[in-house]
């Protein structure tokens, strides 16, 4: 009988995320609850949340949360894009790029994790940059959708609609984090490995 050596997953420690979503509210105030409650998870927890930097819709409540609970709170703002009085207040560090490609390079390089919120256009773009990247092996973070509401589901199930089609690997529609909960997203990133580790 052949033994087989089990190796030990060493835990991907993620102490600050890059959190993506609406700069509305959305129809339902269960998004805006949602936000808060994410925010005030990653603070309790020693979690820094990295976000655009926005005190408008769910992006300022996040961040309004998790500085209320003292949380640390980096904004990543794009100084011709936001409006100074659009900015969120008292942030432990404010970063100022030039455009929304840089946004989205600095907050790679600054995050251990991604996790997408309800949004639109610009949350898709920037959710779906970090996964793309990471298929093509520029990192090895995990990229979570915080599935509120079932808000993901039609998204989840034309990903995996582009699996069955041949035009995406098994192994990158199963990396991604889907959840409802906050706390359940965190834990499973803390655990992540990513497929395709050389």
């Amino acid at each position: 009988m052949t033994s087989h050596k089990i190796s030990l997953v060493k835990p991907s420690p993620v102490r600050k995320v890059a959190v993506f979503c609406g700069a509305k509210t959305g129809n339902d105030p269960l998004y805006l609850n949602q936000a808060i409650i994410v925010g005030a998870f990653l603070a309790k927890n020693g979690i820094e949340l990295i976000y655009g930097g926005s005190n408008l819709g769910l992006m300022g409540a996040l961040a309004s949360s998790a500085l209320s609970h003292g949380g640390a709170v980096t904004g990543v703002v794009p100084t011709h894009f936001e409006k100074s009085e659009t900015i969120q207040e008292n942030l432990t560090q404010l970063i100022e790029v030039n455009d929304l490609s840089e946004r989205k390079e600095q907050m790679l390089s600054l995050a251990d994790g991604f996790v997408a919120l309800p949004g639109g256009s610009g949350t898709l773009d920037e959710i779906f940059e970090v996964i793309t990247l990471s298929q093509m092996g520029q990192h090895k973070k995990p990229c979570a959708f915080l599935n509120i509401n079932q808000f993901y589901d039609p998204l989840i199930s034309f990903l995996r609609h582009a699996q069955e089609n041949g035009f995406i690997h098994p192994d990158y529609i199963n990396m991604l984090i889907v959840s409802e909960s906050i706390e359940d997203t965190i834990n499973r990133m803390q655990c992540f490995k990513h497929p395709h580790l050389s």
